[in-house]
């Protein structure tokens, strides 16, 4: 049994989810983690969680709606944490890609779901666009533990990360032809990743141009298991302790 662990599975890019699914659990993923980033997101997950027994919801206001989320998101998220499928706050974070105009309203949403998730004692999804430093200092304010989303930064970095509890989301960018994290991971062990799809995005080697899908955790698990010299079933377990360790799933 594979897990992704985060994936963003919407009617906006898969009118049939039901086809979604099938196609994962042919390729031997069988759980996933449905990340929302706002309100809209947020009402559709938790629909869709009662749909599908094998899903569960990370509930959570990204960056790039800073400056547009309201009070009344916030309350949303509080008052459904009590689903017991709702099992992380997430995807939550620091994105200064596009501008860094408005960092502290991204640092104030952020700081109030890091405190939410530590309230009531959820692991926490991190996004981290080109905001490391504020990133960790950020997080070192809180005693949160969680999964740090699409990790593509330096051994210095991931050590970081590890100290303070995270585990290292890994998904298709590693597959990619000059991606750098390679040689970081084989300075880490199996025991820091998760397996993640970011799904409809990033799309894995040999596939990328096709919208990606959860099936293709299974890519990415074949291609962990070459850079560490082991064996499918190997990842699978591993990534699967990992992943009970974080999550309560």
């Amino acid at each position: 049994m594979l897990t992704d662990t985060h994936c963003h599975i919407f009617k906006e890019d898969y009118p049939d989810i039901d086809i979604i699914i099938s196609n994962a659990e042919k390729a031997g993923v069988t759980r996933f983690i449905n990340n929302t980033t706002d309100i809209e997101s947020m009402k559709e997950g938790l629909r869709l969680i009662e749909d599908y027994p094998d899903m569960y919801l990370a509930l959570g206001i990204h960056p790039e709606f800073a400056d547009s989320y309201t009070k009344e998101d916030i309350n949303f998220l509080k008052d459904n944490l009590i689903n017991n499928k709702v099992i992380a706050i997430g995807e939550i974070g620091l994105d200064y890609h596009y501008t860094k105009e408005n960092k502290d309203k991204q640092i104030t949403l952020l700081e109030t779901q890091l405190q939410i998730a530590q309230d009531y004692n959820l692991p926490v999804i991190i996004h981290n666009r080109e905001a490391t430093n504020d990133l960790l200092n950020t997080l070192k304010k809180y005693k949160v533990k969680g999964v740090i989303h699409c990790f593509n930064g330096s051994l210095e970095t991931a050590k970081e990360y590890l100290k303070m509890g995270f585990k290292l989301g890994v998904n298709g960018v590693v597959t990619f032809k000059n991606c750098k994290l390679k040689e970081v991971l084989k300075e880490l062990s199996l025991e820091d990743i998760v397996l993640e799809t970011d799904c409809p995005y990033l799309t894995p080697e040999p596939f990328r141009g096709q919208i990606n899908e959860p099936k293709y955790i299974k890519e990415i698990a074949l291609f962990i298991a070459k850079l560490y010299n082991t064996s499918l079933s190997q990842v699978e377990i591993i990534t699967n302790q990992n992943i009970r360790r974080i999550f309560d799933i």
